[in-house]
């Protein structure tokens, strides 16, 4: 210390500048002294929101916006996004379902084409695997000189996931592809190319689903992994499609899922189960040389409780993937429809989901004209055709939230009657044309 007050009053430096320039040397020393035993902070577990100080930064314009990014950043910023709306998640041996979170999507078209408003959801449930699969395809084809097509469809896997999950990424791409084949060799009537389309997209669908392997590898060469054998043999989907247009429905049926529509106040059901102790299809497994078994219900060869799905090579011929299709023209009594895997029919009857479907939309009806609202000063009314606009999209809106919440509302029934399988169901509001 001396040599430096010697070496600062020879630069014509004063005493007191002197310990003015030793004092914080003196103060660093005492907190590094008093540090020595202490444990170095813990670095801060990522993905924690960070801490903020009003002492180091002041309120002001920029504060208040990095508060308000804070508070809008998603609870869980490190998980991935989902295509599926809930999923489950395994912790100490025992399987907690998120809660349910309906997912609504409506078409971008034109305003002078054809929309469709509706709402789907997909969960695991009770179920230990989540192996349902929703696919939603607005105005996936458009058809010539003629309003869009709309793609709605439930997959239902059994033994695994990966057929369903196929099934959801391929089969509106197939029957894309089949249709406007079918527009350009046939001069048949439009119903009769639908339904061709719809029996060689099931079919070309069933030959992915047989050459799928469990581990996502699909077509020829087959695998050759571990998992390629009985493991991926087994697995198969059911299958329901709907295609919505302004004047008609068509539903594909493949499995025990199911559409049902509501009309006046009743249920109508699009499809029927295709069931092993159905007389038709019990007939047709025997006179394939197969058998049902009633093992906890009727199944064939005692394993599969469908006689109809995609996939399932080790149970050929006798489960076959050929669709039954029904075609129904839409009035203007047609409310909405329904289309759920079997962890909803198999605990709610048709006509209590399209009560509850039904009661959800009537709080809000698009076709209801709406109120002329007088303007503040009491003249004449604003707006013309851009409140007219306006209100067509909130009606539109406010369509959508509610089928959402309309297909929440029959999952949780679902669970609250103790459904033990995944839960999928997809409502389209049928009112507006």
């Amino acid at each position: 210390m001396a040599a430096t007050c010697i070496e600062m009053a020879a630069e014509g430096d004063s005493p007191d500048k002197c310990r003015e320039a030793r004092r914080p040397r003196t103060e660093t020393n005492r907190l590094a002294a008093e540090g020595e035993g202490a444990s170095p902070p813990s670095p801060r577990r990522p993905g924690k929101r960070p801490e903020t100080s009003e002492e180091e930064e002041p309120l002001g314009p920029g504060a208040e916006k990095r508060f308000r990014t804070a508070r809008d950043e998603p609870p869980f910023p490190f998980l991935p996004p989902s295509s599926s709306p809930s999923t489950s998640s395994a912790f100490g041996g025992r399987t907690a379902a998120r809660a349910p979170i309906a997912s609504t999507s409506r078409s971008t078209l034109a305003p002078a084409e054809s929309s469709v408003a509706f709402g789907s959801i997909s969960l695991s449930g009770r179920s230990r695997e989540m192996e349902d699969a929703v696919s939603v395809q607005p105005g996936f084809f458009r058809p010539k000189a003629a309003p869009p097509l709309h793609f709605f469809a439930v997959f239902d896997g059994h033994g695994g996931s990966h057929v369903s999950a196929l099934c959801k990424e391929m089969m509106h791409v197939l029957l894309a592809e089949e249709l406007s084949q079918a527009e350009k060799e046939t001069a048949d009537e439009e119903v009769a190319q639908v339904r061709k389309a719809i029996r060689q997209s099931f079919a070309r669908m069933d030959g992915l689903a047989l050459s799928a392997c469990a581990c996502g590898r699909v077509g020829l060469p087959r695998c050759g992994c571990e998992r390629s054998g009985i493991e991926s043999e087994i697995v198969g989907s059911t299958a329901v499609v709907a295609l919505v247009s302004d004047g008609r429905l068509v539903v594909a049926n493949c499995g025990d899922s199911r559409a049902v529509l509501s009309r006046s106040g009743r249920a109508l059901p699009l499809s029927d189960d295709h069931k092993p102790d159905r007389p038709d299809e019990l007939a047709r497994i025997e006179a394939a040389g197969g058998r049902v078994i009633y093992l906890n219900g009727a199944r064939v060869h005692g394993m599969l409780a469908m006689s109809r799905a995609l996939g399932d090579k080790y149970l050929k011929p006798y489960v076959i993937s050929e669709p039954e299709i029904r075609v129904v023209d839409r009035t203007s009594e047609d409310e909405c429809l329904i289309i759920a895997s079997d962890g909803l029919w198999d605990v709610l009857p048709n006509d209590l989901a399209c009560d509850v479907a039904r009661r959800c939309l009537e709080e809000v009806d698009p076709t209801r004209d709406t109120e002329d609202i007088p303007s503040g000063d009491g003249g004449d009314e604003a707006g013309g055709p851009e409140k007219e606009q306006a209100s067509d999209a909130e009606k539109e809106h406010a369509s959508d939230a509610r089928c959402s919440l309309a297909a929440a509302l029959l999952a949780r029934l679902a669970l609250a009657r103790k459904s033990a399988d995944n839960i999928s169901v997809i409502v389209i509001d049928l009112r507006r044309k």
